[in-house]
């Protein structure tokens, strides 16, 4: 269920890791919180098989382009070699605060009403985007400018409720970058993000024995469901950024988290 949970969340605007925490919150499942956050980081890379999948003729075509520019001396010579160094430039930000925040991170993954009160930053990019993004822009006119604003972006969603996508894709749409370019982006970007998130989370799995054995088959059963589930909503969505808007999924948001702040403050007087 949390991996078909991560598949359908992680490229909809709506923060998976928010709903990794929620949902066992409201079904009322406990689980140890080290237990919790190493699952929810390495069921992600269900997901970043999800976009390997899908945009795997992209990664190829920037792969190539990135060592051909390399092996020329010119790395900026092609559009895709330089969609590959922004990518890059785009993950910096995210890598030195996920080091710097990594205990302050895990630690908002056992606290539900901080998750749900970030969804509402989510919603507030979410509207910001579709109000002041002029959506003048695709990947073709794509800035180093762009790749830094958009990385930053993604450095606050490191905090459950602060949505990857939705951050990425409203800074995107904020400069102005069409929705289908500013949501490509994203995705491409998701590859080193959740790559690099699980290796650490992989880290602490392999530094407990007791805790790799029992979660072997629960992450087997995610990372299938969030794969598939992923792979579809990618799918999904790229076709629905074509001609409708996010503000769908900033009122999710709103409604989301004011009924789990509304949960908490009645469990607390129950």
């Amino acid at each position: 269920m949390l991996g078909i949970v991560q598949g359908l969340t992680e490229f909809i605007p709506i923060s998976s890791s928010a709903h990794l925490v929620l949902v066992p919150w409201l079904l009322g499942w406990t689980f140890d919180k080290q237990t919790a956050f190493v699952f929810g980081v390495l069921v992600q890379w269900g997901t970043l098989v999800a976009v390997f999948a899908y945009f795997w003729k992209d990664v190829w075509l920037i792969g190539r382009a990135v060592v051909d520019g390399l092996a020329r001396g010119e790395p900026l010579g092609s559009f895709e070699a330089r969609l590959g160094w922004w990518v890059v430039l785009a993950t910096i930000p995210a890598v030195v605060f996920g080091l710097l925040l990594k205990d302050q991170v895990e630690a908002t993954f056992s606290a539900p009403v901080a998750a749900a009160s970030f969804l509402f930053v989510t919603a507030a990019i979410l509207f910001a985007a579709e109000r002041f993004g002029k959506r003048l822009r695709d990947l073709r006119q794509f800035s180093t400018g762009d790749a830094l604003i958009i990385g930053f972006a993604q450095a606050l969603a490191l905090f459950p409720g602060i949505s990857r996508s939705g951050a990425t894709i409203g800074a995107g749409m904020l400069r102005h970058l069409d929705r289908p370019a500013a949501a490509r982006f994203s995705f491409l970007m998701s590859i080193p993000a959740l790559l690099g998130a699980g290796v650490v989370a992989l880290v602490d799995l392999f530094e407990n024995a007791a805790l790799l054995s029992s979660l072997a088959l629960p992450l087997v059963a995610g990372f299938l469901a969030s794969a598939v589930s992923g792979y579809l909503c990618i799918r999904w969505f790229l076709g629905y950024l074509q001609r409708r808007s996010l503000v769908v999924f900033a009122v999710y948001c709103v409604v989301f988290g004011a009924l789990c702040l509304v949960v908490a403050l009645a469990r607390s007087y129950a």
